[in-house]
């Protein structure tokens, strides 16, 4: 399997909501550094930066939530 496979990671045997969580928490956490080392600073690049990155983050709460309700739904007969 190729790392950069996409039809092989989105078809894979293990739970994605599992990868998808951590990616989120991950953009998250980034984020709020990048916010604490704009206003440290004062770069309004890095602001620009820390916005664009909690959004992204926001934006993939949302195959996070149904990746989660459907492994809810099937794996754990919800």
């Amino acid at each position: 399997m190729h790392p950069l496979d996409l039809k092989s990671a989105a078809l894979a045997k293990h739970p994605q909501h599992v990868v998808l969580i951590h990616f989120s928490i991950a953009l998250d956490l980034t984020g709020v550094m990048f916010e604490f080392v704009a206003q440290w600073t004062r770069n309004r690049t890095l602001a620009a930066v820390a916005y664009y990155n909690l959004l992204i983050a926001a934006i993939s709460c949302v195959p996070v939530m149904a990746t989660g309700l459907t492994a809810w739904r099937w794996q754990l007969e919800g």
